[in-house]
């Protein structure tokens, strides 16, 4: 079976044009992202799922695999999907979306998020998340928040906090969404066919729209973060952790 990693990268961006090109301690942003993944144990191949000539060119150069998508995609699951087509993937093999802004992942989470999936050939798509440490996040709108069942499938993806503590001074964890999915392909292809959820254009999460057409996303909870660049700013605050390492 095959376990494709594919990385939806973009070059505009209304706050941070180019930034899978920004450079993270001398090294481009999309090459630390492909690099981790290509060391994670199940992955077969990775390849950057792109609309741009510029991060296909930056990509070849360091000897990664490129491939144009169209513009028109609505969403990094859309574009993930056109790569899928591509790589000529059969309808049992499995796709990992990886964010191409999340530069200091453990490859060790695209193990976790395609384990469900190759244990359960009757699950489509599973998800990572994340017991939030720092509070700022549970009320921060960019992070994203996930509540789940008691089987550890999503009930509801959220910018707000969620579940909210109505009683004053209640405990309970809160997990952050992380943007790293894994998708069988034949589910893959049939979640880009689907029309845009209402809940979904609300909330600006693609992954509503599986969920309100009842199809299940089996979350993993995972104990490895993956914090995001969403702004120049951020750039710093990564460099540093990867001094850390």
């Amino acid at each position: 079976m095959r376990v494709a990693v594919v990385i939806p990268s973009r070059y505009g961006s209304t706050r941070f044009p180019g930034k899978p090109l920004a450079e993270i301690a001398g090294i481009s942003m999309i090459r630390r992202v492909y690099e981790r993944a290509a060391r994670a144990e199940r992955v077969t191949e990775v390849a950057v799922a792109t609309d741009d000539r510029r991060i296909a060119e930056a990509v070849a150069a360091f000897g990664g695999k490129a491939l144009m998508t169209p513009e028109s995609c609505r969403s990094g699951t859309d574009r993930a999907a056109a790569a899928a087509r591509l790589l000529g993937l059969a309808p049992e093999d499995i796709v990992v979306n990886v964010q191409g802004d999340q530069p200091v992942f453990a490859p060790e989470c695209l193990d976790e998020v395609t384990a469900p999936l190759l244990e359960d050939p009757s699950l489509g798509m599973t998800t990572l998340a994340f017991e939030i440490v720092r509070e700022s996040e549970i009320t921060d709108p960019k992070d994203v928040k996930v509540v789940m069942d008691a089987r550890g499938f999503a009930l509801y993806f959220s910018r707000s906090p969620i579940p909210f503590g109505r009683d004053p001074g209640a405990v309970f964890p809160t997990y952050k969404h992380l943007g790293i999915y894994a998708y069988r392909a034949s589910f893959l292809e049939r979640f880009a066919k689907l029309p845009d959820g209402v809940l979904e254009n609300i909330e600006k999460l693609e992954q509503l729209r599986a969920l309100e057409h009842g199809l299940p996303i089996r979350v993993v909870v995972t104990a490895h973060d993956s914090p995001e660049v969403d702004l120049p700013s951020d750039i710093v605050r990564i460099a540093a952790m990867l001094k850390d390492e």
